[in-house]
């Protein structure tokens, strides 16, 4: 025998709308007119005229459709990293080795060099995005900015 037979749970389906002596004929327990009485309506989120819970709670934040994956670093900002860290890092600088050595978050997936301040040593830098000022100071400076394609 199989577990199936053993088993038997006969719930019948409720009829509705199959005459008087049912129980549930004419209106089947619907009331009498109005929207809830007829087929196919469902009132979402409708509370029975409570404040509605989407709008009871406060609207908070936004989210972006484009997320916001890329690093932005100043000129400044760069010297600042190699005077505080001679001893770590080479004069090749990419968003490997910020990651690497912690000097951005793990999030970012690009690079952009802006050029505010002054940068007065040598550095090679791999990066996504530079903006105009910041290539003319690396390039003065003695370095070289390799802007990397997608």
């Amino acid at each position: 025998m199989e577990l199936n037979n053993l088993i038997k749970i006969n719930k019948k389906k409720i009829r509705v709308g199959r005459g008087i002596g049912s129980g549930k004929g004419k209106t089947s327990s619907r009331g009498h007119k109005g929207q809830k009485s007829r087929s196919g309506v469902a009132i979402k989120s409708f509370e029975g005229g409570q404040m509605p819970l989407y709008r009871r709670l406060p609207k908070r934040g936004f989210k972006t459709l484009s997320k916001n994956n890329t690093a932005i670093l100043n000129l400044s900002r760069i010297q600042s990293i190699y005077e505080n860290n001679k001893d770590k890092l080479t004069n090749t600088l990419d968003l490997k080795t910020l990651k690497d050595k912690k000097f951005i978050k793990k999030k970012y997936l690009q690079l952009k060099i802006l050029g505010t301040g002054e940068l007065k040593i040598k550095v090679d830098i791999s990066a996504h995005h530079a903006s105009k000022q910041a290539k003319e100071k690396i390039e003065k400076a003695g370095g070289k900015l390799n802007i990397l394609k997608k």
